[in-house]
């Protein structure tokens, strides 16, 4: 069967004045399902709220634009209240509730990239909310609810009736939210556009990598991540994943060309990919991307918490480590071709600014 791993854009799920969630579907992107992937957006309105909600699959939030606050719980631990803005990335293990509300004139975007192995469903989250119309309280009768939490008939209706909303809410501008504690980021947040750079290529590009020393929740999650960002015309590498990772990417912001090639030497994409588009390299399949003139940077998620990259170009890649015969005959060429191909690109770079 043929991979079919054209990018796609989120479809909206639901929403109201308060915001709206979007989701990417497994029939349209086959490769969410094949990989246990999961991928949505949130999208806040001013006063936005999303109510509390857990989910049945791990994640990694990453803020794409404005700002606001989340609320975090641990399974048995307090509450965390964090101020969050564009660049926050934060890992949400399995059992975690959450909410998210904009206090801003702007628009708060949050992405969830994550795995669905043990969801209910492959290549889909599924939100378990605890209020609302479709929150677990209005499933269980108002005897059970009362015994619960030891509260009389007429308490008990006011509690589950009163919010009508589904999901996403918007407050009155008169309800006070709690206020965000700077202590509370510690461990919990990274800003990928303020951490010290991983790799730092002039007028080539900039990588921050979320792992288990920066930001040890993803070892939790099981999962790493990464932000990276190209200048205009500037080009990826070609690279791989060499433990067997999937590369779920989304193009943050700025447009430009991938590739993607599999077993046998077939090139299975070929495209123009821009700002808000989904895409997923399947496991041991090499990419590599060009930027258009305005840049372009990217959000990915790796299915391993400390992901081992192979790069085929540049200082370290595999082809200057093969000796120069093996070389020639692989490729069939004479030492001349040979000492060419290996005289370039002898930089440690994974980014290729274009030629002067």
């Amino acid at each position: 069967m043929e991979l079919d791993l054209t990018p796609k854009l989120p479809k909206k799920v639901y929403g109201g004045d308060g915001g709206s969630y979007f989701a990417w579907c497994p029939e349209e992107l086959p490769m969410l399902k094949q990989g246990n992937i999961g991928a949505a957006k949130l999208a806040l309105e001013k006063h936005g709220f999303a109510i509390p909600r857990y989910s049945d699959s791990s994640k990694v939030a990453y803020v794409l634009q404005g700002s606001g606050t989340a609320g975090i719980v641990l399974p048995e631990q307090e509450e965390k209240v964090i101020a969050i803005k564009q660049g926050d990335s934060i890992a949400l293990p399995f059992g975690v509730v959450t909410w998210w509300f904009n206090n801003e004139d702007a628009e708060l975007v949050i992405l969830f990239l994550g795995e669905t192995h043990k969801g209910h469903k492959a290549g889909q989250f599924t939100e378990f909310y605890l209020t609302g119309s479709n929150g677990i309280f209005t499933g269980f009768s108002t005897e059970f609810v009362g015994r619960a939490w030891d509260l009389d008939e007429n308490t008990v209706k006011k509690l589950v009736g009163s919010q009508t909303g589904n999901g996403i809410v918007k407050l009155d501008a008169s309800v006070k939210m709690p206020q965000p504690k700077k202590e509370h980021r510690d461990g919990f947040v990274l800003n990928c556009l303020e951490a010290p750079l991983d790799v730092d290529i002039k007028d080539g590009g900039r990588v921050v990598v979320l792992n288990t020393k920066n930001l040890p929740l993803v070892g939790e999650v099981g999962f790493g991540a990464d932000l990276v960002r190209i200048d205009g015309h500037s080009m990826c590498s070609p690279g791989f994943s060499c433990d067997s990772a999937l590369q779920v990417t989304y193009i943050v912001g700025g447009s430009g060309r991938v590739q993607v090639v599999g077993a046998d030497g077939k090139r299975v994409l070929e495209t123009h990919i821009k700002a808000g588009s989904l895409f997923i390299v399947p496991r041991f399949f090499v990419v590599s991307k060009i930027a258009d003139s305005d840049g372009m940077s990217w959000f990915s998620i790796v299915t391993t918490p400390d992901p081992i990259f192979t790069h085929l170009a540049g200082k370290t890649s595999v082809w200057k480590a093969l000796s120069p015969e093996v070389l020639q005959a692989a490729f069939k060429v004479d030492p001349d071709v040979e000492k060419s191909f290996r005289s370039k690109r002898t930089s440690d770079a994974i980014f290729f600014p274009p030629s002067n």
